[in-house]
C-alpha cells in the first residue's frame, strides 16, 4: 500500500530543493557579472556585457534559471505544498493563488508581476537588446520575491531547508 502522506512530502521536497537550486544558480551569476557591473545595469554597460562571451553566458543563465524557478514554483511547488497540507488542487490556478494568498504565503498581485517577466523571456529578449536588459534588471529586483515565497513555505510545513 502507497503511503499518499509521504509521497506528497517527498514530490513537495523535492520541488523545494529545486526551486532553490535555481535561485541559487541565479545569485552565483549575479555575483560573477556584479564584478564587472553595478545593478540595475545602465545600456551602456549591457552593451559591453554583450561582447563578452562568458558575461553574457552569465545574463543568459540568470534569464534561463529565472524562468526555471517562476515555473518551478508555479506549476510544481504550489500543488505541492498544498497537497502536502492535504488540499485539493484540482481547480483553477487563480484559486490556487488566492489560497496561497490567505495563507501568507504569496501576494497574488505580485505573482502576476513575476509571470509577466518569465513571459517577457518566454516572447521578447531574443529579439531586443533593451529588453533582455530591461529583464535582467527585473530579474535583479524581483528574485527576493521569489526566495521569500520558499521561506514561507518552509515555514508553514516546518520543512528543512533545502538550500
Amino acid at each position: 500500500m502507497v503511503n499518499t502522506a509521504l509521497v506528497y512530502q517527498t514530490k513537495f521536497q523535492k520541488n523545494l530543493h529545486e526551486a532553490y537550486v535555481h535561485l541559487a544558480r541565479i545569485d552565483e551569476a549575479l555575483d560573477e557579472l556584479g564584478k564587472k557591473y553595478r545593478f540595475p545595469i545602465a545600456q551602456e554597460q549591457f552593451a559591453d556585457l554583450l561582447t563578452n562571451r562568458s558575461e553574457l553566458a552569465f545574463a543568459d543563465q540568470i534569464i534561463y534559471r529565472f524562468s526555471k524557478a517562476q515555473d518551478t514554483i508555479g506549476a510544481k511547488l504550489f500543488k505541492a505544498f498544498l497537497l502536502y497540507q492535504g488540499e485539493n488542487v484540482d481547480r483553477p490556478f487563480l484559486d490556487i493563488l488566492n489560497e496561497l494568498e490567505k495563507l501568507h504565503i504569496v501576494d497574488v498581485e505580485e505573482w502576476f508581476v513575476l509571470r509577466e517577466i518569465r513571459n517577457d523571456i518566454a516572447h521578447n529578449y531574443e529579439d531586443n537588446q533593451d529588453q533582455a536588459r530591461h529583464i535582467l534588471n527585473n530579474i535583479y529586483q524581483y528574485r527576493g520575491e521569489l526566495r521569500q515565497i520558499l521561506v514561507e513555505i518552509e515555514q508553514k510545513t516546518g520543512a528543512l531547508p533545502a538550500k
